[in-house]
């Protein structure tokens, strides 16, 4: 079984920053591609980004220049720094991990509980 928890989320002013942290752990043999994701009130969940075991990233067009993934393979751990935060990034977010749990087995996608962002104007 393979468990991802999140952290980092909160309430913060419209111009702040927030950075989100997400951990990897359990029966683990490897991570491919991490990434968060974010679902608003009333909307459909959306990609925010993602980044590849490799250290490659790719943003949505709405957090591009702003938003920065990155993580730390021998923890496990994938950060998403929040910055220059506006009010329509209000959303429960999400981590996701492409984890392989044994040497012959398929990626499979895992989900955090989810971290609650609020982005007061």
């Amino acid at each position: 079984q393979v468990q991802l928890v999140e952290s980092g989320g909160g309430l913060v002013q419209a111009g702040g920053s927030l950075r989100l942290s997400c951990g990897a752990s359990g029966s683990i043999f490897s991570i491919n591609d991490m990434g968060w994701y974010r679902q608003a009130l009333g909307k459909q969940r959306e990609l925010v980004a993602v980044i590849t075991r490799g250290g490659s990233p790719d943003y949505s067009n709405s957090v591009k220049g702003r938003f920065t993934i990155s993580r730390d393979n021998a923890k496990n751990t994938v950060y998403l720094q929040m910055n220059n935060l506006k009010p329509e990034d209000t959303a429960v977010y999400y981590c996701n991990a492409l984890v392989r749990t044994w040497p012959g087995g398929f990626f499979k996608d895992y989900w955090g509980q989810g971290t609650q962002v609020t982005v007061s104007s």
